[in-house]
């Protein structure tokens, strides 16, 4: 039984690269930083309800999740084709496109959220 437990805890090591790797190497994951960090703290300062934190939670987490499968999308897009293909652009925009979609998401939810109670 410990060992069972010892390999699923060791199982997190690379997910935990993975993460560390996004941040370190992508530009975005920076800005996704900032507005993760600047979400809590804000929720925080505001005493947000659990609903509204659900909320805020739910958007941070898509938008990580997007980020991470973007970037692993077009990794593995330049290794198996590091030329421009036309098949590999529309896959790259695909994948940036639900980046977006995600953020966007966050960021109404943001707005719905935090506006009212910053001008109430």
């Amino acid at each position: 039984m410990k060992a069972f437990l010892r390999g699923r805890i060791r199982s997190f090591g690379p997910a935990f690269l993975g993460i560390y790797s996004l941040i370190r190497l992508e530009n975005n994951a920076i800005i996704h930083l900032a507005a993760t960090l600047a979400a809590i703290i804000l929720g925080l300062l505001l005493r947000l309800a659990l609903s509204e934190w659900l909320w805020i939670i739910l958007s941070i987490t898509l938008v990580w999740i997007t980020e991470l499968l973007n970037t692993a999308i077009e990794k593995l897009s330049d290794l198996v084709n590091s030329d421009t293909h036309p098949q590999i652009k529309i896959i790259k925009d695909l994948s940036a496109g639900a980046v977006l979609m995600s953020a966007l998401f966050a960021i109404i939810a943001a707005l719905l959220i935090f506006l009212p109670r910053l001008f109430a």
